[in-house]
């Protein structure tokens, strides 16, 4: 089992919600933290995995709930109450009203509740709201670089700026491949057609199970429609207001509120994220194009019909997940002299960086542009760095003043905007 890197929240009398998009590794990550537990102390007899998928468990109930707590402490009568047991309940949205159960159990019962669910009945939002407060949210997603490294044994056991020139050229044809690839765990070292086939079928449950059955759509053609646009044109802006036109100009009535909730639909399902433009003003925010990232690299070339390698899509897509792993708020800016900057992003600890990334670096006219952008964007953010992130850097590029030049590897493999291998 591969080790993950999931943050994990740890606050005492809340239980933990591991959620994702299906196939990200939520059940993976279970056992991860269970086998944690046990080595840093805590004996197996206190550790109890449920799965409710088990089809023997088909129609169980909420009263049916508490046998299961009835049945763990008199095999192990010595826990209740004197020690603190922890139970995995992988799937339990599948038991209706399952949230009563979860905040009795925290409330009386000596017992640390770590939960996991599908998208489809176990969203963040619904989270937050089905468990009043008593849940933080643990997000599972594809696997990162660093995490894909790790399963294929190729994980850097130094930092990237102590590898020779043949371990940096392994690393970056590694993350040439994973920009293609993608994360899946599932995907991993399978030839291109299978991946497409499998990475198709992934999104097709999703779209069934997650959002059209879920929300008992009416119109899951343009749903479809849209997914096509969003997953085809990844790292694009995208206006609901001129998808509604499109869809118009075909015949299709359908109202820009439903559009509006479809896309958060596949938000809900971790099929996709969006970034809204750095701006103070709602209003700003709201009416400007959204710019949709896919939950995995893998889906791009699903539904890219052009045929060719949007790898600069691809490393930008990478990144923007990279940045929310790492618990940035993050935004792309547009100035006003119409020069766009592809994150603002602003730590935990309030450090505020803009970052553009950029696939080829060779052309000095292509530096120039990048770091004009990153220029003016920072008069409006006078206390952020700025970087620019490429696949690679020439050793004959010129290093413009007060601008953190990075290869991507080595920040993907970095804890932040402001460290790794770079150069200003």
């Amino acid at each position: 089992m591969t080790r993950r890197d999931v943050w994990l929240p740890a606050v005492k009398g809340k239980a933990t919600a591991v959620i994702g998009m299906r196939r990200s590794g939520k059940t993976s990550l279970l056992w991860q933290m269970l086998a944690d537990r046990h080595a840093a102390g805590m004996e197996r007899d206190g550790l109890l995995y449920f799965s409710f998928e088990d089809e023997r468990l088909a129609g169980m109930q909420l009263a049916d709930l508490d046998l299961l707590v009835e049945a763990f402490y008199s095999l192990h009568p010595g826990w209740r109450d004197a020690r603190r047991a922890c139970f995995f309940l992988d799937e339990i949205q599948l038991v209706p009203g399952w949230e009563l159960f979860a905040r009795r159990i925290l409330d009386s019962e000596n017992i640390e509740l770590v939960i996991s669910g599908s998208s489809a009945r176990m969203l963040s939002r619904e989270v937050a709201t089905s468990m009043r407060g008593r849940a933080m949210e643990a997000v599972v997603t594809p696997y990162s670089f660093r995490e894909a490294l790790r399963h294929a044994g190729h994980e850097p056991a130094t930092p990237a700026d102590r590898l020779t020139k043949a371990e940096r050229s392994l690393l970056g044809r590694a993350l040439t491949d994973y920009l293609a690839c993608g994360g899946f765990p599932e995907a991993q070292g399978l030839d291109s057609r299978n991946r497409t086939e499998l990475l198709r079928g992934y999104v097709d449950v999703v779209l069934l199970r997650d959002v059209i059955e879920r929300h008992n759509l009416s119109q899951p053609q343009v749903l479809r429609w849209m997914v096509q646009q969003l997953l085809g044109n990844a790292a694009g802006a995208f206006s609901i207001n001129k998808f509604h036109g499109d869809l118009k100009s075909r015949g299709v009535a359908v109202s820009k509120d439903t559009l509006h909730s479809l896309l958060a639909h596949l938000e809900d399902a971790f099929l996709l994220s969006s970034a809204a433009v750095a701006s103070d003003s709602v209003r700003r925010r709201q009416v400007n194009p959204r710019k949709v990232y896919p939950v995995d690299t893998g889906l791009m070339a699903v539904f890219d019909r052009s045929g060719k390698a949007n790898t600069g899509h691809a490393l930008e897509t990478v990144v923007w997940h990279e940045l929310q792993r790492r618990g940035h708020e993050t935004a792309y800016v547009r100035t006003a002299a119409g020069f766009e900057v592809d994150f603002s992003a602003r730590s935990p600890a309030g450090d505020e960086a803009l970052i553009q990334v950029c696939a080829e670096l060779d052309d000095p006219a292509t530096l120039a542009r990048e770091v004009r952008a990153l220029q003016d964007a920072a008069t409006a953010s006078p206390h952020a760095s700025l970087h620019l992130i490429a696949l690679d850097l020439s050793p004959g590029l010129p290093r413009p003043a007060g601008v953190h030049l990075h290869r991507a590897a080595d920040w993907l493999l970095s804890d932040g905007p402001t460290h790794g291998s770079s150069q200003t």
